[in-house]
C-alpha cells in the first residue's frame, strides 16, 4: 500500500529499536562498536547520548561509552553512525561496564568536557 506510514524508518526519522545495535564507525571506516541504547531528555525529547558498546565478546565483558549525540552523524552508505574518534581516544573516555551511572549534571558535564562538546545544561 502506497499510503501505509513507515513505522520504523523514513528518509528523515528512525525508530529507536532500529538505532539500538547500529554499528558505529570512525572516520577511517573502522568499526568502533555499536549503539547499545540512547538516552533521551525527558523534557525536550531530544537524544542526549548514544551509548556505544565496545569491546568484549558478544556483549559480554564490553564497556559502555556515552557519546554526546551531536558527535554522531549517520552515513547511508555505511548503514551506520560515524564519529570523529579514534580507538585510542575512546579507550580513555568516560565509561561503565555493569552498572549505569547516574547521568546527573556532574557526569554529563564530565562526558561533554572529555569530548570537547558544549554541555547544554548549565
Amino acid at each position: 500500500m502506497a499510503d501505509t506510514l513507515a513505522i520504523d524508518e523514513t528518509t528523515r526519522l528512525i525508530s529507536s529499536d532500529k538505532v539500538d545495535g547500529t554499528t558505529v564507525y570512525n572516520r577511517q571506516g573502522e568499526k568502533l562498536g555499536s549503539v547499545r541504547n540512547f538516552m533521551v531528555d525527558k523534557r525536550s525529547g531530544k537524544a542526549e547520548y548514544a551509548v556505544l558498546q565496545f569491546g568484549g565478546l558478544f556483549g559480554i565483558g564490553s564497556d559502555h561509552y556515552p557519546l554526546p549525540w551531536d558527535k554522531l552523524s549517520y552515513d547511508t552508505d555505511l548503514g551506520g553512525y560515524v564519529v570523529d574518534i579514534d580507538k585510542e581516544r575512546l579507550t580513555e573516555a568516560p565509561r561503565y561496564s555493569d552498572q549505569s551511572p547516574a547521568y546527573d549534571h556532574d557526569y554529563g558535564r564530565a562526558v561533554h568536557d572529555y569530548w570537547g562538546v558544549r554541555y547544554p545544561f548549565i
